[in-house]
């Protein structure tokens, strides 16, 4: 992102940066690059869907580390693509690149940077928690953060190279020299060391004027413009100093010291590039222009949202998109998603890691998104999806659709219509009755029926230990966190496409949700899944492991896990997505032999809790009677007669 080869070349010459201890101020925080950088520098697992809970304690402590400090943070996220399309080709050739080194990762086992996809939600969810101002631009977030830190006259904390171009009388604290983990204390006061970067600084170093800074930016290749793109070349290491620097950024800054403005630049650029044609010198200043005007700021548009909460208009480019969204989008409650296929018609996706000749994990949640797509653009459009296949991202042209109780909406009037109706479109979607969720603690109620709707539709279908180890996650994932050491073992390709399927059921089943106003509420991600986790009880399920004694069990544990999995149950099979043989070889085993088999008591520890249990063993024996309903042949004379089912579900709830 941002300058092409700037921050390597900043690293050559760290004399430009000054020392700095940070305390007793305001700080504009680069929200996209701060949950990237955190979670890769973490070490966190990348490959086994994500360590979340982890991920927001690492949240947590740096939060606190910058109060610790009287640093007050303002943390901005991006929103909706580029309307402009200026850098579609940019964007199309790093997910190429995520998707290439994803395929890597799942051949060999190693990290090669590919982000849990949950991972920004679960860090608003967070922020949130925590009380930190948070901003969700309309768009990119850099001119946003750059502006309203000029006004506010205080530093920005990033990692992208765009925020050295910038004129920032605060300056710019590269993340990777700020040291949030070292707080230092002198008397009663803390701060975080840290490095501060100026433009005077760096003009100063390299002798240019600070008004070519942004022309230095197009001549070397920012996220607009890209000269070699445009099929023109030049080599600036030609006029890089002798016996000293030798790089290409080098040569064009010791090149721009003879000019004072810019257009003076570009003018002697294009003669450096050979003989153009009319029609090509033409194309190429205009790219040149086109990457110089970004670094022009506007007034601030979020001031007046941290300082009041007001959300800022919509510019004239975001015509048709409903005013009442305009709130809840800065405040991040609602995806910029709907941004992008409101305007463009289009949506793009997160990289899971896997191997490239699988089908896209994302294909499974494809009815919910078509139901979020008919709620923005109505019946008979259509949406392109950015979607893997293969190696390569292709642009699939898929359908809006609608369930029966979402024709009643109007987008318009979408945050005044009822809450039942809302909730009932929600339901429709996912195919689950409202009826079968009274027994749902309502924090679970979504992602029970997200499994329900993968259960249905995942391909291949879900095994009997997946399941298991979802449920297991739901109901009790708090305790078995502490118990399991992270997986060691090669990755498992098919739990991991599985599991792939599920997260993107969640995703899309969180935005469809938000874009109704919630009518269920939004489930606390970094407690409600932890890939690691998951993957390990699968392991283990299947492959037993070592003897240890197991935390006593939580009875209200163990009967969330039994009513969640009856739910699950509940819900009859789509016979288009599973057959019957494939439910025949997948009865749920009892929760309390499993877990036996996973973590084993030991035997003064069983006869300790023996007595305080016989109820609760009582009620594990009747759920597993009840249990057995889900058996195959049950299955099948479920679907030979709907009420005759309905009648035996009801009688073995009355046995609980």
């Amino acid at each position: 992102m941002g300058v092409q080869g700037l921050t390597t070349l900043l690293k050559k010459h760290r004399r430009i940066y000054r020392d700095l201890r940070l305390s007793h101020c305001r700080l504009l925080i680069d929200g996209s690059i701060l949950y990237h950088w955190l979670y890769f520098k973490s070490g966190l697992d990348q490959n086994h869907g994500g360590e979340y809970a982890a991920f927001a304690a690492l949240i947590e402590r740096f939060v606190k580390a910058l109060r610790d400090c009287q640093i007050t943070p303002y943390i901005v996220l991006d929103g909706g693509s580029d309307i402009s399309e200026k850098k579609n080709e940019t964007a199309k050739n790093r997910v190429v690149g995520l998707i290439e080194r994803a395929h890597r990762a799942a051949q060999k086992g190693q990290s090669k940077n590919i982000l849990p996809t949950l991972l920004k939600l679960v860090f608003r969810q967070t922020l949130r928690q925590l009380d930190v101002q948070v901003a969700q631009c309309y768009g990119e977030a850099d001119p946003e953060i750059a502006a309203l830190a000029r006004e506010w006259q205080c530093p920005v904390l990033s990692g992208d190279s765009d925020f050295y171009i910038y004129d920032l009388p605060g300056g710019v604290l590269p993340l990777s020299d700020f040291q949030w983990e070292a707080v230092e204390r002198r008397g009663s006061n803390s701060y975080i060391p840290c490095k501060s970067y100026n433009t005077s600084s760096f003009c100063i170093f390299f002798k240019i004027q600070r008004q070519l800074l942004p022309a230095f930016a197009a001549l070397a290749g920012n996220d607009y413009v890209n000269l070699r793109r445009l099929q023109v070349y030049v080599s600036w290491k030609q006029f890089a100093p002798a016996g000293g620097g030798n790089t290409h950024l080098e040569g064009l800054l010791c090149w721009l010291q003879d000019f004072q403005k810019p257009q003076e630049a570009f003018e002697a650029a294009l003669e450096l590039m050979g003989e153009l044609s009319g029609n090509k010198k033409a194309e190429v200043m205009k790219g040149l222009n086109l990457g110089m005007e970004e670094y022009q700021l506007p007034p601030s548009a979020l001031k007046k949202f941290f300082i009041h909460g007001i959300a800022p208009p919509f510019s004239t480019e975001l015509a048709g998109v409903p005013n009442w969204s305009r709130l809840p989008l800065i405040q991040a409650w609602l995806s910029p998603v709907i941004l992008d296929v409101l305007l463009l018609q289009r949506m793009s996706f997160s990289v899971f890691v896997e191997l490239a000749t699988a089908p896209s994990a994302h294909l499974t949640a494809r009815p919910l998104r078509q139901v979020m797509y008919g709620l923005l653009l109505g019946e008979g459009r259509e949406v392109m999806e950015r979607d893997r296949e293969g190696l390569q991202q292709r642009l699939i042209p898929v359908k809006t659709a609608s369930t029966a109780s979402s024709l009643q909406l109007s987008l318009q009037t979408l945050d005044t219509a009822e809450a039942s109706l809302r909730l009932q479109v929600l339901l429709e979607a996912l195919g689950v009755p409202e009826a079968s969720l009274a027994s749902v603690p309502p924090p679970l109620r979504l992602p029970v029926c997200v499994t329900c709707f993968w259960l249905q539709r995942a391909q291949p279908p879900a095994d009997e230990e997946v399941l298991k180890a979802l449920l297991l996650g739901l109901s009790s994932g708090d305790a078995f966190r502490g118990a399991l050491p992270p997986p060691r073992y090669e990755l498992d390709l098919e739990v991991s496409h599985s599991l792939n399927q599920w997260q993107s059921c969640l995703k899309s089943s969180l935005q469809l949700n938000q874009l109704l106003g919630r009518p269920l509420p939004e489930p606390p991600l970094s407690r409600l899944f932890e890939g690691t986790l998951v993957h390990q009880l699968v392991h283990r399920m299947r492959n037993g492991g070592e003897k240890r004694p197991f935390l006593k069990e939580d009875p209200c544990s163990v009967r969330l896990f039994h009513t969640i999995q009856a739910v699950v149950h509940q819900i009859p099979p789509q016979e288009s997505h599973r057959t019957g043989e494939d439910l025949e070889r997948q009865p749920l085993d009892d929760l309390t032999s499993t877990l036996q088999q996973l973590f084993p008591l030991e035997e003064e520890e069983e006869e300790a809790s023996s007595s305080g249990l016989v109820q609760e063993d009582l009620r594990l024996s009747e759920l597993l009677s009840v249990k057995t309903r889900f058996k195959a042949k049950h299955r099948k004379n479920r679907s030979k007669n709907p009420e005759l089912a309905r009648k035996e579900e009801r009688r073995g709830r009355d046995l609980l």
